[in-house]
């Protein structure tokens, strides 16, 4: 297995976690918050779909998929506090929307070389993720650093255990 790989298979088991915890909740149960101080599941959805387009965007220009006009914005930090469901996505939408900006990061993914993975990363990144094989497996890991989240919505609703 090359860096390549490993990369792939932590974004597909990120993927993987991701639309297992919503595949049996509803769009107004995506208006879930685990807790009054954490965002609720549709703004975690947004979020982690508008992050992969500019973590992949800073270190591959012009590769992300487009995103929505205002996506980005209405999942952004001042979005936190916004509880009107029509100001998010359906699930529906979330999810197809996941799968072209997935598409398009596997995409990058595969126009790299081990030599361009070992490039340092954008320099506002790197004292975390000095390279862009750094940012790439940060893309990867992204969906399952917010996953925590998900369980404690679906344990308040009854739903069963995933994973």
């Amino acid at each position: 297995m090359n860096a390549n790989d490993a990369i792939r298979a932590a974004h597909a088991m990120s993927t993987t976690v991701i639309k297992s915890y919503c595949d049996d909740l509803s769009d107004a149960e995506l208006m879930q918050r685990p807790n009054s101080a954490c965002n609720h599941l549709a703004w975690q959805l947004g979020h982690l779909i508008s992050s992969e387009c500019a973590l992949l965007e800073s270190i591959c220009p012009g590769a992300a998929a487009a995103l929505p006009e205002g996506f980005a914005a209405a999942h952004d930090k001042e979005n936190v506090g916004n509880n009107d469901p029509s100001a998010f996505n359906t699930k529906q939408e979330y999810l197809e929307l996941w799968d072209k900006v997935e598409a398009a990061t596997l995409a990058a993914l595969e126009k790299q070389s081990a030599a361009d993975l070992d490039r340092p990363g954008p320099e506002h990144l790197r004292g975390m993720f000095p390279t862009v094989g750094h940012v790439f497996l940060l893309i990867a890991n992204h969906g399952l650093m917010h996953a925590g989240q998900f369980v404690p919505v679906r344990r308040a609703l009854g739903k069963p255990i995933k994973i």
